[in-house]
Parts: structure tokens; C-alpha cells; sequence
């Protein structure tokens, strides 16, 4: 029988683009944009699934620390904890301390399904089967993200390229680009081969750790550290301030995944925004 996977929601993000509505002090993953419920509570709403997940690793600023509680609390949703960042560092060192503190819960070889807290995603039929594709890639220590089948040509993205196809396996990424100006967005449209990134990912945790390891050692030694120093805080896990302190302020995308050669993506084309802006919600 296949473990479950742990599902790591990340709920740190600060949500200025949305201002007024969304603020430092209650930001985007926690509002009701697309209905009554919250991004935050929508997510948490697609790993409920007790047969597919264990319950959620949350990682969010120490702010936004009893908003997250609540919100859990409000759909009955048991979490596995709720790690608090002392300061902003950006995902790469946030999914670090995750994997460590994942594999202290879990076990050395678990699975983790990486999440934005602050999306809208459609969990189609699609959604389902392009996870199960990226679990078995991750189970041969793949590290996978999910390219969504560009509608138009948007500069909110980031773009992967890769010769993958809707509703088949994992495929190697061929490169990363950066949120392209818009002439560039057209001509890869024109192109063919590139995905929007999703920011969503799958992976065993020590592959990505060891991945960590030979290509960005000051993150992993931070999340390391940080997670090791940690305090208990009621229901709390409060990273330290200190070691985290230490980590670069970068994105997974760029410490990790423009640099391995493990990467893979999953092509899929379920609705996926990150409602960016006023425009997109």
C-alpha cells in the first residue's frame, strides 16, 4: 500500500498586489475571493483526502499564525503544524525546513506535495490524474512541478519549457523562463513547448534536501538549523530567528529547480490562476 503523501501548504505570502482589500495584516490566501470560503480554506480543502494525504504541514509568518488555526478550525481540518517563519525568506528555505520537519514526522523517504496557499485551482478529473503522474516521478527521485497549458500570452507567469503533453507522465524540463515581457509571451505562444509554472510541486523529501545540498548549501543549512532550534509555542513550531536569518532570500524555483538536472513537469490544463491581480480575480 503506498504512503500517504504529506501535503505542504505554503501561507506566508504577504498579498500587496491585491491592496486595499488584501493587507500585510490579513493577506490574499486568507480572504474570500472567489466565494465564502477563504484560498487558504480552499486548499486545505483538496487534501482532505485522508486516503491520498497525511494531515497538512502549514508554513506561514508568525503573524499569520492564529488566522491559519482558525481558519483550519472553522472546516475541521487537523493539521500535522503550523511552522512560523520568524522573518520573509522566500520559498526556497520555507520548503526546506518543511522537507526536514516532514521527515521527522514522517519518515526519511516521504512524499510532499507543495502548495500555494493563495491560488485558484480547479481540481478536475485532470487535476487528480496529473498528481498521480508526478507521485510515481517523485517515487524515482524526480523533482516535479505542474506546466499549465497556456490560454494567452501572460507575463504574470513564469513559463517552463518542455516537450511534456497534456495527460501524460512526467517529461524532463528543458529550461526555465523568467515573467517574460509580453513580445516574448507571444512568440513562445507561437512556438509551442511552454507551460505556465504553476508554483506547485512533488518530490520525495531527500531527494530535494540532497538536491539542496549540492546546489544551494546556505538554504539547506538554514532550514536545517532553523528546524533543529525550533521552539514549541502551543500549537506552534517557531523556527529560530537566528539561523533562518542566515538563509538567501530566494525562490525554490531559482535555488533549486533552474539548476538541477532533475527536474521534471507534468503537463496539465485544469484552471489554475494565481490571481495576481484585480484583473485576474
Amino acid at each position: 500500500m503506498n504512503k500517504p503523501i504529506v501535503p505542504v501548504i505554503l501561507a506566508g505570502g504577504q498579498g500587496t498586489r491585491l491592496w486595499p482589500m488584501s493587507r500585510a495584516a490579513r493577506p490574499k490566501q486568507f480572504l474570500p475571493l472567489t466565494g465564502s470560503t477563504s484560498l487558504f480554506q480552499l486548499t486545505l480543502q483538496r487534501v482532505e483526502n485522508t486516503a491520498r494525504y497525511t494531515a497538512p504541514l502549514v508554513v506561514t509568518n508568525s503573524e499569520y499564525r492564529f488566522i491559519v488555526a482558525e481558519q483550519a478550525a472553522e472546516l475541521c481540518v487537523p493539521l500535522a503544524g503550523i511552522m512560523l517563519e520568524p522573518i520573509t525568506r522566500n520559498t526556497a528555505v520555507a520548503i526546506a525546513a518543511a522537507a526536514f520537519q516532514a521527515q521527522a514526522q514522517f519518515g526519511h523517504d516521504v512524499i510532499l506535495h507543495v502548495l500555494p496557499s493563495d491560488h485558484n485551482v480547479e481540481t478536475s478529473e485532470g487535476y487528480w490524474l496529473a498528481l498521480d503522474h508526478a507521485i510515481e516521478a517523485a517515487k524515482t527521485g524526480q523533482l516535479v512541478t505542474f506546466g499549465i497549458q497556456p490560454l494567452s500570452a501572460e507575463t504574470g507567469f513564469g513559463y517552463i519549457k518542455s516537450e511534456g503533453r497534456v495527460g501524460e507522465g512526467a517529461s524532463a524540463v528543458r529550461c526555465f523562463v523568467e515573467k517574460p515581457n509580453i513580445e516574448r509571451a507571444e512568440r513562445m505562444l507561437d512556438e509551442g513547448g511552454y507551460f505556465w509554472n504553476s508554483g506547485m510541486f512533488v518530490f520525495g523529501a531527500a531527494s530535494f534536501l540532497a538536491e539542496c545540498q549540492a546546489l544551494a548549501p546556505e538554504t539547506l543549512a538554514a532550514a536545517h538549523e532553523g528546524v533543529q532550534k525550533a521552539r514549541k509555542d502551543l500549537d506552534f513550531l517557531r523556527l529560530d530567528e537566528n539561523t533562518f536569518a542566515q538563509a538567501p532570500n530566494v525562490s525554490v524555483d531559482y535555488a533549486v529547480f533552474e539548476k538541477t538536472q532533475k527536474a521534471s513537469v507534468v503537463a496539465v490544463d485544469f484552471g489554475c490562476s494565481d490571481l495576481g491581480s484585480w484583473d485576474a480575480v
